[in-house]
């Protein structure tokens, strides 16, 4: 199969296109551009800046990927934007470009879904085989790890970390860290537990789910200071890979973020 490019896209002389691209009526390919095998523009869809878009994404009508970031304190320094493959991005999902002072590059992993209306802000770091449900907005520095699930009509605050196999419920309001395998909702978000349905989907051992419930109880629902709880759980589950990825992000929360808990905490 060879390459289609509709006769109205306007693609400028310097953009790098791989094979078997398509791209769609309308569409706008800025000169710093490259994209991977694969790739499918659908229409009226603009890529511009230092972007890379791997093999096989799809780009429905009206997305903007690439786009200058919505930071006063950007003047146009040279920044980038990094996407993995097999990633789809619904009408009108935005990615914006990194900033010098968030490191420069805002990344996406492979095989997410950004379904409609979704905005992904400067200097994110977004992981792989992640949803974002429609409407989804994460502010600047945020950092979604693998298989995080968030709910339409979401907003992150800036600098947030949603830890690997997490979920964010619909309509919420993050201003916390999410622990890795926790499921978090409400304005604001409160800690409500262990994603445990889509733990299973994505089939995680039962012995891990096991200690995961353990563990959890063990820290948020245990007697005495919360860093005394963490430090107890971690003499007791040194032989759970899983639990000890958890206990070494709550270490890693920054106290001016502050970690999303339960409500009764």
């Amino acid at each position: 199969m060879t390459s289609h490019i509709h006769a109205s896209a306007v693609i400028a002389k310097g953009a790098a296109l791989g094979a078997r691209v398509r791209i769609g009526p309308y569409c706008v390919i800025g000169d710093k551009v490259r994209l991977g095998d694969d790739v499918c523009l659908e229409s009226h869809v603009v890529i511009a800046g230092d972007t890379e878009l791997g093999d096989g994404c799809h780009v429905f009508p009206f997305a903007s990927l690439g786009s200058v970031p919505q930071d006063m304190k950007h003047q146009g320094e040279a920044t980038k934007l990094v996407i993995g493959k097999r990633n789809r991005f619904g009408q009108t999902a935005t990615v914006e470009l990194g900033t010098v002072g968030g490191g420069g590059t805002t990344r996406i992993g492979d095989d997410g879904l950004y379904m409609i209306g979704c905005h992904i802000g400067h200097d994110s770091q977004v992981g792989s085989q992640v949803i974002l449900a429609n409407h989804v907005a994460l502010a600047g520095h945020v950092h979604v790890a693998d298989y995080v699930s968030i709910g339409g009509m979401s907003a992150v605050h800036q600098f947030c970390r949603i830890g690997a196999y997490a979920m964010l419920g619909g309509a919420s309001g993050l201003k916390h860290d999410i622990i890795p395998y926790g499921i978090a909702a409400g304005n604001p978000a409160h800690l409500q537990g262990l994603n445990l349905i889509g733990l299973r989907r994505r089939g995680l051992a039962q012995q891990t789910l096991h200690n995961l419930r353990h563990a959890y109880k063990d820290v948020f629902c245990g007697e005495g200071a919360l860093d005394a709880r963490v430090r107890a759980a971690e003499t007791r589950w040194t032989k759970s890979a899983e639990v000890m990825a958890m206990l070494r992000f709550i270490h890693d929360t920054d106290k001016q973020r502050g970690l999303c808990l339960p409500a009764a905490l």
